[in-house]
């Protein structure tokens, strides 16, 4: 299997296409950090480990391995408990696959500067803070992936979605001893190995 012994983590994997994410990469023989806040796509209410919790009894049912974990993206110290619970469960971490995000469907000169600074925090800081924690390990194994997902809306734009556009456009671009390739709205990770003397 491709992912086999690797340690995957994946951001908002309690339902849609971070579930999808996290299911295919259980199946291709990786461990699986199932993160998710467990809240409503707004990132707003009440947080629940329900959603992860679901996702984690899909992978195992099929035979593979998960764990949940319900820290937060959006904060420095979260994001570094996201990453140890890798550590901590399977001794390592392979892959990053920044997914996590939310939703503020509003039109820009009624966004407010706190429905702004939600998403950035999700979505950029978020998808930063996770590799960011993940790059240390990366580093000191000489090895590692990141997977940054964006949207149409990130870009070409959509109405009502100004939020989306600036954070989704910005994701990180990495250079250190893992690869990410981004292309089209969907970044994968590439199989080539780090290029000698990469900073």
């Amino acid at each position: 299997m491709m992912l086999e012994g690797k340690v995957a983590i994946v951001t908002g994997a309690g339902g849609g296409i971070g579930r999808e994410i996290a299911l295919a990469m259980a199946l291709a023989g990786a461990k699986v950090v199932v993160n998710d806040i467990g809240a409503s796509l707004t990132g707003e209410g009440e947080t629940s480990a329900t959603p992860g919790q679901q996702t984690q009894a899909i992978i195992e049912q099929r035979g593979g391995q998960a764990v949940v974990n319900t820290d937060s993206v959006s904060d420095w110290e979260s994001a570094k408990r996201i990453v140890k619970t890798a550590v901590d469960a399977f001794g390592k971490v392979d892959i990053v696959v920044n997914n996590a995000g939310i939703l503020r469907d509003q039109i820009f000169h009624k966004t407010s500067p706190e429905e702004w600074l939600a998403v950035i925090n999700v979505h950029l800081n978020g998808s930063f803070f996770v590799s960011r924690a993940a790059a240390e390990h990366f580093r000191a194994q000489g090895s590692g992936a990141y997977v940054h997902m964006t949207s149409t809306s990130g870009l070409i734009g959509n109405f009502g979605r100004p939020t989306t556009r600036r954070p989704s456009s910005a994701s990180p671009r990495c250079r250190s001893p893992s690869r990410s390739t981004c292309s089209a709205s969907v970044c994968a990770p590439t199989a080539s190995p780090p290029s000698p003397g990469a900073a």
